[in-house]
């Protein structure tokens, strides 16, 4: 749907459509609709003048590198509300206003120095009993080591303790602690763990074990670095970067996990629903969105901005095979990006052969696309002119939506993990596509997602 006349402001989404929208809104004050109640409108849009000396002004005040064909201001960026004689131009947040940079901290460091008067006085002072640690308080004293003992000895007993004392083994007892925390079974987790041994960055000292623990723990429920830096008994900064490198490194092992199945497989592995009404289905897709922090920059902030969600989003297309798998996920697009623009660019295409079908939404104006490689396209049935449906169309369009669900409940599955159904921060945008193909991976590590009753 067209939005008309856009405010030309960068950053700025007031349009002549939410202007007509608030028309048809009802004002509890006067008991009428807006359009026939005295209340005036929350803004207006104003024309650019077609003076040439004017026209250059609002030009040199809004800054835009491609100006469009008809320029509109709303009235929030007008002093006086609109265009007057002492304050002509818009003035009010025009969207390149940056605020002061912040000042550094000074850091003052200060020296502990011992003089020798205080270390005289010092070694006066009579000696004080020997207290024992909490660590060594219930030690047995024959056992002790005496201060010329071998040091060596103790440090090697101090890391086979440490290699013991693995947080992970405390965390995940069972398979329902592995499903909360990493959202696979322990017997799965374990094997993971194994595969990427070889891949550990000697820097970090933690187990491995405990590094991808943190990193899917990270995923499944979004927790704060701090929370995961103070349950790990590390600092923030070491959390981030372990992440960060385990997010590298399980991309990389688990992408083949996402296979494009040959058309042989996907017939063998094909749930009787499918055989009975599209037996030659060979994938089915959707789009979702994923909430996103708000970019500071105002260009990347317009890109992922999206007026379904009326927020800032990242956007991405998922193709399920019939029994369930995940076989295609997309990169990351902002929000504001179509479903066709999104199947076009993605690569999806590259993979479906002639003879392929593909079911989507109505939403997927992409018959043209598919019809250049001779692929059919199955969408639910479109009314035309308000007709009803027939009997055989409304049988028809059932039987799609009963089995393009599973695409939906692949989503779902995808969204247990609360970093892609909650706000993304925007530390991780950077990491985003690498965290959708890790999360799709660890769903087709799961039980299948269709069963056949049959």
């Amino acid at each position: 749907m067209s939005s008309g006349s856009t405010c030309a402001v960068v950053g700025c989404h007031n349009n002549s459509r939410k202007l007509k929208n608030a028309l048809e809104t009802f004002c509890l004050e006067h008991q009428q609709l807006r359009k026939a109640c005295p209340c005036p409108l929350p803004y207006a849009l104003h024309s650019m003048p077609r003076k040439e000396d004017r026209k250059l002004a609002w030009l040199a005040a809004l800054r835009l590198k491609h100006p469009p064909k008809r320029v509109y201001v709303c009235s929030f960026h007008f002093i006086d509300k609109k265009p007057t004689e002492l304050h002509p131009n818009p003035e009010l947040y025009l969207g390149y206003d940056r605020p002061p940079p912040k000042k550094r901290r000074r850091l003052t460091r200060t020296t502990l120095s011992v003089t020798a008067s205080n270390q005289a006085s010092i070694s006066t002072q009579p000696p004080e009993p020997h207290l024992h640690s909490v660590h060594t308080q219930w030690e047995d004293p024959s056992q002790q080591d005496h201060q010329y003992c071998n040091r060596s000895r103790r440090k090697d007993v101090q890391d086979k303790m440490t290699q013991c004392d693995e947080v992970a083994y405390f965390i995940l007892q069972n398979d329902a602690d592995a499903l909360l925390y990493t959202g696979i079974a322990l017997e799965t987790f374990n094997t993971l763990v194994s595969t990427l041994e070889g891949y550990d960055n000697n820097e970090f000292t933690m187990p491995v074990r405990d590094q991808v623990l943190m990193t899917l723990m990270k995923l499944k429920s979004n927790r704060v670095i701090g929370d995961l830096s103070r349950q790990f008994h590390i600092s923030q900064s070491m959390a981030s970067k372990i992440i960060s490198h385990w997010l590298d490194k399980l991309e990389e092992v688990l992408r083949p996990l996402i296979p494009w199945l040959p058309k042989e497989t996907i017939q063998a592995t094909m749930p009787e629903a499918f055989k009975k009404n599209f037996p030659n289905s060979t994938c089915i897709i959707d789009c979702s969105e994923t909430l996103l922090q708000k970019p500071r920059n105002l260009g990347s902030r317009g890109e992922s901005y999206s007026h379904y969600y009326s927020h800032n989003t990242v956007k991405y297309l998922v193709a399920v095979a019939p029994c369930g798998l995940i076989m295609f996920v997309s990169a990351a697009y902002g929000g504001r990006c179509s479903d066709k623009f999104i199947t076009m660019d993605s690569g999806i295409l590259t993979y479906l052969k002639p003879g392929d079908e593909v079911m989507a939404d109505r939403g997927f104006t992409i018959k043209d696309l598919l019809f250049e490689r001779k692929v059919r396209l199955v969408i639910p049935t479109f009314t035309k002119k308000r007709r009803p449906l027939t009997e055989e169309q409304v049988t028809y369009t059932r039987r799609i939506a009963n089995v393009r669900i599973h695409v939906e409940r692949a989503i779902r599955c995808l969204k247990v993990y609360k970093i892609l159904s909650q706000i993304v921060p925007i530390s991780m945008a950077p990491k985003v596509d690498k965290i959708l193909r890790i999360c799709a991976a660890l769903v087709n590590l799961r039980e299948d997602l269709i069963r056949d009753t049959q």
